[in-house]
């Protein structure tokens, strides 16, 4: 039994050190409020009862509560000479100085919370939202951010939190798009748990350096230690260099873009059809006009069958995407099988056809 009076003694040691000799901030606030609220309730009541017989105790928690607050409303003042100078005073005095402590103490709760989110040391228990790892510039961050709440599949109540792992501070104008900073190693199990990534809709991990092949390599580790946490997320990757596709797919990644591999084929069709480069920016850019949008099929039908009710929600139906290949400009009575998609363009998303 020697041990259970050892472990009660260290708890008793444990609770007396560090509740009443050394009180966390609220309890010592809660502690000091509520002593001058009971000094100023008894002593107002006690020392003007003679003179006012109909006070009550909430009467003089009434007047304690003004006088703290130096809202001063005069329906309920001292008389006596102790009532004003030995509750008076105090309340007024300690009250006030309370007071201003307490609200300082949030302040400075309110300040250092929001420091720790912007340089990335908080966590975030989220459901169903999008994380983006590595921060290769504001620009692209800015025009992913952008282009991905003009649309209603994520729009703008759906949560994004950046990953990265040498951002000091989330830049402003981050901030002011309501975007959540993670700071640390985006491998590492402690940093996926701070972004929520076992609960994430959407993960997309860009190139920390663009213009670098073996940012690639750092994208697989991502995808992998994603794929390892949360198999559900639609994972997005950016490549540099074309080999690291079959790599990335191995990893677990949905989707992958090679950029290096569009750079080439915008700058040939640019020289061999100029305004491509204008035509594309325009369907592929949420931010107007019209947009390339592909839709699911849910029964089994053909192209031509689909082209009228394409056209009667504004829609122009230009091909089909069926089991990872796709048909541009096929003829009308291609099979469009369920679970095939039909590429349209358009102004906005269809629901399914």
């Amino acid at each position: 039994m020697a041990w259970a009076y050892r472990v009660m003694f260290q708890v008793l040691y444990h609770l007396f050190h560090h509740i009443v000799w050394n009180p966390p901030v609220p309890m010592r606030i809660f502690v000091l409020l509520g002593t001058i609220l009971l000094y100023g309730t008894t002593g107002f009541v006690y020392f003007e009862l003679a003179n006012n017989p109909e006070l009550t105790w909430s009467d003089g928690l009434w007047y304690t509560v003004v006088t703290m607050t130096t809202v001063g409303y005069g329906d309920f003042f001292p008389k006596s000479a102790g009532g004003r100078f030995l509750v008076g005073w105090p309340v007024m005095v300690f009250g006030i100085g309370l007071l201003g402590y307490a609200l300082s103490v949030v302040a400075a709760a309110l300040v250092t919370s929001k420091s720790k989110e912007i340089k990335g040391m908080s966590s975030f228990a989220l459901r169903d939202h999008l994380v983006i790892f590595n921060f290769p510039g504001l620009a692209k961050v800015e025009r992913i951010v952008d282009e991905l709440r003009l649309d209603p599949t994520i729009g703008k109540a759906m949560p994004i939190v950046l990953v990265d792992e040498f951002l000091e501070e989330l830049p402003p104008e981050l901030v002011k798009r309501g975007i959540h900073f993670v700071r640390g190693n985006p491998v590492r199990d402690g940093t996926l748990s701070r972004a929520a990534i076992d609960s994430a809709r959407h993960a997309v991990i860009l190139c920390r350096n663009p213009i670098d092949p073996a940012s690639d390599n750092l994208n697989v580790t991502i995808a992998l230690a994603i794929e390892g946490r949360n198999r559900k997320t639609n994972t997005v990757v950016e490549c540099v260099d074309p080999a690291s596709e079959e790599l990335l797919r191995k990893a677990g990644s949905d989707r992958i873009v090679c950029t290096s591999r569009y750079d080439a084929l915008f700058l040939s069709q640019e020289l061999l059809n100029p305004g491509v480069q204008e035509v594309m920016d325009d369907l592929l850019s949420a931010t107007g006009g019209q947009q390339l949008y592909l839709t699911t099929v849910t029964r089994e039908t053909t192209l031509g069958e689909l082209t009228g009710p394409c056209r009667e929600k504004g829609h122009v139906a230009i091909g089909v995407y069926q089991r990872g290949a796709v048909h541009i400009n096929p003829p009308s009575e291609i099979a469009v099988g369920q679970g095939d998609r039909i590429i349209t363009i358009g102004s906005k998303r269809l629901p399914e056809l």
